[in-house]
């Protein structure tokens, strides 16, 4: 049975009816990059998150302060996550690789006064913050540099909680999302929105309390907390969690802690198959292998043979909530297709006017759905974006796919200027803006060639200003000093002018359609 949440349902009070039903029943499984593991029961995690409620109560979080989260994957991830819910906070999780200036923009855009990461990364949060923060650190018991160790707080807190608990329709996470521009957009997910994906993925996935989810990706994306953690909740089953994907030891632990589940992209597939083959790699459970973005036909097949779960390609946003489409787990899975209609789903495919395509036609995906419920709540402080974004209850993807005569999606392409560089989404225009402020750049182009194993590298055209110079290295150290290294380019090129339309604007799909040297 996984109809569980009403109207009224929260995050926190899905955890408290799974702890009452089942207090030993274990929830998280954790086990770090030395192979050390922590487990923690429905129970341990309803104390917990009231623990750090209170915790977080005591350093002035309220209902609606936002709360930024820069960790690797790890146990206090859970913890502050469940327990800013509690108090009717929001979340704020980041990508641990962002630069301190990548971060300043998000932690000023969203408010946030108050930080947990990790010693490692303390420098570069400490130099993200323009006024006062809160910083503590996850995993280590030790004060570094003057900020206290969440975990001996933790210990400390009791799981008294003063404050008014949130409602469904309250935001409980801000997810950064990079758009065509060159700041990044923070997705408003309600408690209602969580629990409404988890309930699509659980339902097609025919999630039971005895499966355990495998999750690899990083917390702070969408898809490990939507499509992983969130379905887990709604039945009542497990995680295995793992501090960061590894090629090397992804069979080892999916067999190890008997995973049922995983969650992938497709650049960490590639790496899989790269690896020489071990007589662990088939030893498993797995009954499937949700996954998203492109697999060739003999990928797919050698991933099946090899590691055994069957693949499930999906397509999804961070916009979208749960995955508007999906492959059947059972029936006929096409997976060089994103699948067909999840359960509810409303879904239609429409001209540059608007108007409906024709069957097989390629055009822009829109999704129906309720902001706040179904969709997304909108964008935080940008109204005209959010007003573009949803119309008429449908969300527009930006994004192109084509149906064909048996209700099968494909995607075609992003009608966005973005690159997928092993399952981040970087926008173009970020990349070039910072490749443009260099002294001797007059302008510049990003887009993404084909990458053999992370989806898509990242190639700049740039002309150089007049009478200046400038090498190929010197514009990648330069990068690599403003951008997070998954953002940074593996290819530059310098070229006397880039392709335009009559008004003016880059043809990138001239660029892309030229077959550029790498």
């Amino acid at each position: 049975m996984h109809a569980l949440a009403t109207g009224a349902d929260t995050l926190v009070s899905i955890l408290a009816r799974r702890a009452a039903a089942g207090p030993s029943s274990p929830f998280l499984v954790f086990e770090d990059s030395t192979g050390h593991v922590e487990r923690r029961s429905y129970s341990d995690m309803l104390e917990r998150a009231a623990c750090s409620a209170n915790l977080l109560h005591g350093l002035g979080v309220r209902s609606g302060s936002a709360v930024h989260i820069h960790l690797w994957n790890c146990p206090e991830f859970f913890d502050v996550w469940f327990g800013a819910a509690r108090l009717g906070a929001v979340i704020v999780p980041t990508n641990p690789l962002l630069t301190s200036d990548e971060l300043s923009f998000v932690v000023e855009h969203a408010g946030c006064k108050w930080s947990i990461t990790q010693p490692e990364l303390l420098d570069t949060v400490r130099a993200a913050y323009r006024g006062p923060a809160e910083i503590l650190l996850a995993r280590t018991t030790e004060t570094v540099s003057g900020a206290p160790s969440f975990r001996n707080e933790l210990a400390h807190a009791h799981q008294s909680v003063a404050g008014a608990s949130p409602g469904a329709g309250d935001v409980a996470a801000i997810l950064y999302t990079s758009g065509t521009t060159s700041r990044p957009k923070g997705v408003l997910v309600t408690h209602a929105n969580y629990l409404h994906v988890g309930e699509v993925v659980a339902q097609h996935l025919r999630m039971r309390p005895d499966d355990r989810m495998l999750i690899t990706l990083p917390m702070f994306h969408a898809n490990a907390q939507y499509y992983s953690t969130m379905s887990a909740l709604m039945t009542g089953s497990s995680l295995i969690a793992m501090e960061r994907f590894s090629a090397s030891r992804w069979a080892d632990v999916a067999a190890r802690h008997s995973a049922t589940l995983a969650s992938l992209f497709a650049a960490p597939i590639r790496m899989l198959l790269a690896q020489a083959r071990r007589d662990v790699d088939g030893h498993n459970n797995l009954r499937a292998v949700i996954f998203s973005q492109n697999v060739t036909p003999a990928q797919l097949d050698d991933f099946e043979r090899r590691f055994g779960g069957p693949l499930v390609q999906l397509y999804g946003m961070t916009e979208t909530i749960a995955p508007p489409t999906l492959n059947p787990l059972y029936g006929e899975r096409r997976n060089m297709s994103i699948g067909r209609p999840t359960l509810g789903a409303r879904l239609k495919i429409v001209r540059a006017d608007g108007s409906a395509v024709q069957q097989g036609e390629v055009g822009e995906l829109l999704v129906a759905g309720e902001p706040g419920t179904t969709l997304m709540a909108g964008y935080l402080d940008d109204v005209d974006t959010t007003r573009t974004a949803l119309s008429d209850g449908w969300l527009r993807t930006g994004d192109h796919v084509r149906m064909d005569d048996d209700g099968y999606f494909y995607f075609v392409d992003r009608g966005k200027d973005m690159i997928k560089r092993a399952g981040e989404n970087v926008a173009a225009s970020e990349i070039e803006t910072v490749v443009n402020t260099h002294p001797s750049v007059f302008e510049s182009a990003a887009i993404g060639v084909p990458d053999a194993v992370r989806d898509e590298a990242i190639k700049v055209y740039v002309v150089l200003a007049d009478g200046a110079d400038a090498t190929d290295e010197e514009l990648k150290e330069w990068c690599a000093t403003r951008l997070a290294r998954f953002k940074v380019p593996s290819y530059i090129e310098f070229v006397d002018s880039l392709p335009r339309t009559s008004v003016g604007k880059i043809q990138r799909a001239a660029l892309r359609l030229a077959r550029p040297r790498t």
